[in-house]
């Protein structure tokens, strides 16, 4: 226990310098603001102020950016993090932080990597049946919704298509979601234990 204590106290590896620890909660801060703007402002003045199909195109461009953004910068956190807290010595609340870096670098991997490009190319494929129904053009997702009800019953292959698109699509926010909170989580943490970052 005492090694511990001087160990920590002399600051040698386990201290990191004031660069890093600038870098390190800027990177935190940046990952964690980005996604509360995607998820909560972007996302939904697009959804209201754009046609659908625009909306898709421009989530298609966006995603697959910010997605690795989060991935590489959870990678950074992590590595940076995991450097100056060697496991031997790690409180619980260290731990708790190294355990969320960790699950937002999976799950931000599993979604650029994957959820999110099965979700993107589900809709691409949603959307050229859309057109031949002269659908995708509304602004909104409430806008004719009857249309799009009924071409959901009359065309088998739309429908499959369309719960494809839910599952990934739903898989892809929540990882999104769990990320955000993760960073959150670290965030909090980084700032009630701000001496020892």
């Amino acid at each position: 226990m005492l090694s511990c204590i001087v160990y920590r106290r002399m600051g040698a590896e386990g201290d990191p310098g004031s660069l890093v620890k600038v870098l390190y909660l800027l990177v935190l801060a940046a990952v964690w603001g980005m996604q509360c703007w995607v998820t909560f402002v972007a996302a939904i003045v697009m959804i209201r102020g754009l046609p659908r199909h625009t909306f898709g195109l421009v989530q298609s461009k966006l995603f697959p950016f910010y997605g690795h953004i989060i991935m590489g910068f959870s990678f950074l956190n992590l590595v940076v993090y995991a450097t100056y807290h060697p496991r031997e010595l790690l409180s619980t609340s260290e731990s708790v932080q190294i355990a969320l870096f960790f699950v937002t670098l999976i799950l931000s991997a599993l979604n650029a990597r994957w959820f999110s490009p099965a979700t993107t190319d589900a809709m691409f494929k949603i959307q050229d049946i859309e057109r031949e129904h002269g659908l995708g053009g509304e602004i909104g997702l409430s806008a004719n919704i009857e249309a799009y009800k009924r071409l959901r019953e009359k065309d088998p292959k739309y429908r499959a298509l369309r719960k494809t698109f839910m599952r990934y699509h739903g898989f892809s926010s929540l990882c999104n979601l769990v990320t955000l909170l993760c960073n959150g989580a670290n965030l909090v943490f980084t700032a009630l234990l701000l001496p020892s970052i």
